[in-house]
């Protein structure tokens, strides 16, 4: 008597085809869908997006790194000595920033959870991790509102920040999908001093409106002028006739947290808050009615 073969799994079900190259797609396509549940399940409308560097670090952490280098090293080892002496005295220096973006990220969250609305509006987001990303969402939860990480997976393990609302708290695989949440319920985008990560998630969004391909206006802070200033020269990309003049009016230079808190508050009103006409074609802002 011949035996009966075992039932074989369903496809959405079988773990190696879903890991394979050939499920690939399904693997893109929950990381638009699944976040895209959970959005609509928590409520969320839209968002403003922090960026900057995952390796900046607090005023009291910096200073303290500093002291402890200061006080733990042989003095046979100068060499090494005076290159950490340097790195944390610039940590120290860039603390600022940390203490910034947490101060915006709360007067911001502390303004719009006050918007009477069915939906939550301008849910401070970030990608997940240490640094800018663990003070804007620090902020975000002191000044009790929800907010948003978007984690990726990496080499190097980054884990997610504790002060992201649970519920919110996402991770990624795919580059690109991260980026499409970013930008997708994204009215502000808010750029602290940052590397490679940080400058290609700028200039993303400056093509994307450069190009009008945006259905929405969003409002793009670049905080600290002493650090992007030495980074970037972009006049000298209207000197150099790759962009226009005008190119340059699609973002703000900003020093201090209540200047960008104004210009963010003040350009969310008129531009998502019925204070002004929506441009033509614009998508409706509640997420379930938004085009992919």
């Amino acid at each position: 008597m011949t035996d009966h073969l075992k039932s074989a799994p369903v496809a959405y079900q079988n773990e190696t085809f879903i890991n394979s190259p050939d499920g690939r797609i399904l693997r893109m396509l929950a990381e638009y869908q699944e976040p895209l549940a959970r959005f609509r399940r928590e409520q969320i409308q839209d968002t403003v997006v922090f960026f900057g560097s995952a390796r900046v670090q607090g005023s009291h952490d910096a200073a303290k790194n500093l002291e402890t280098i200061e006080h733990n090293h042989a003095a046979e080892d100068a060499t090494r000595l005076q290159e950490d002496l340097k790195l944390a005295q610039a940590h120290v220096n860039m603390a600022r920033y940390y203490e910034d973006a947490r101060r915006l990220a709360h007067m911001l969250t502390k303004w719009s959870i006050q918007i009477p609305a069915r939906r939550h509006r301008f849910v401070v987001t970030t990608g997940g991790g240490p640094g800018i990303m663990e003070a804007a969402n620090l902020g975000a939860h002191e000044a009790g509102g929800k907010t948003i990480g978007l984690n990726i997976q990496l080499p190097f393990e980054q884990h997610p920040n504790p002060y992201i609302t649970p519920a919110l708290n996402f991770q990624f695989h795919y580059f690109f999908m991260r980026k499409f949440w970013f930008a997708y319920l994204a009215k502000g985008l808010v750029i602290f001093p940052g590397g490679f990560g940080t400058m290609d998630e700028l200039f993303e969004i400056l093509t994307l409106a450069q190009t009008d391909k945006l259905a929405k206006k969003i409002l793009v802070v670049i905080y600290g002028s002493e650090y992007w200033e030495r980074i970037i020269n972009f006049q000298a990309f209207v000197d150099a006739g790759t962009v226009s003049p005008q190119d340059l009016d699609q973002f703000k230079i900003i020093d201090r947290p209540d200047e960008a808190f104004e210009f963010l508050r003040d350009g969310l009103t008129s531009y998502h808050l019925g204070g002004a006409p929506k441009k033509q074609g614009e998508v409706l802002p509640e997420i379930a009615k938004t085009r992919p």
